[in-house]
């Protein structure tokens, strides 16, 4: 999807993403920012995010979720990135188009990297999207493709563990967290993450600029 420099809008995305993958400790890309592997040696992920305010142009996106599907065989830094995303299906049309402008890299700005470090993008289709919190615990839940539940890891004095004041892509300060249920059934991938490495990051992110 190329969109032209000049005809890109102003877009914003306020809110909250949680992630889960297949690393088996706390994932080394927040710290490395992708030069080091996965636990595994590639990394799997499912991805939610919460839009509390966003806009794309004069299009609202407050209030909508968002599903990502990340396949990557090896360093995140190395690209050859493998994506799919799902659109909360509340979206209007002119919200749809612009979140899939914004998700699969064509609207540049902080998910302008998709662009560069997605190889196949799979493709973007419309889904029922729900974004839970309930006490500390995040749930996101996309039909029976993506069902997922995290809790942030605490540490001394019962606090949650925070990486902050990183150069990480999502933002700076990443909630240490674990899955207790990261459930894939989508584009012919099975994979059950629970108990695997999972983040919470409160997002920030504009473009095209």
């Amino acid at each position: 999807m190329a969109l032209d420099a000049t005809s890109i809008p102003e877009w914003t995305l306020k809110g909250e993403l949680i992630l889960n993958c297949n690393c088996t400790v706390f994932c080394p890309c927040v710290v490395s920012l992708g030069k080091h592997p996965p636990t595994e040696g590639y990394c799997q992920a499912w991805v939610g995010i919460r839009i509390d305010e966003g806009s794309y142009g004069e299009t609202d996106l407050s209030g909508l979720n968002i599903g990502l599907m990340m396949d990557i065989p090896g360093n995140m830094g190395r690209g050859n990135w493998k994506a799919a995303a799902y659109i909360d299906d509340r979206a209007s049309d002119e919200a749809y188009d612009g979140l899939v402008a914004i998700f699969s890299g064509a609207a540049r700005g902080t998910t302008g990297l998709f662009g560069i470090m997605v190889s196949e993008f799979i493709g973007a289709e419309r889904a029922p999207v729900s974004f839970e919190t309930e006490g500390v615990a995040r749930r996101l839940t996309v039909g029976k493709k993506i069902q997922g539940e995290i809790v942030p890891v605490t540490g001394n004095g019962g606090k949650e563990i925070v990486v902050s004041n990183t150069d990480y892509w999502m933002g700076p300060d990443i909630t240490v967290a674990t899955a207790t249920k990261g459930r894939v059934r989508a584009h012919g991938r099975v994979w059950d993450f629970d108990g695997r490495s999972a983040e919470i990051c409160q997002i920030d992110w504009r473009g095209p600029k």
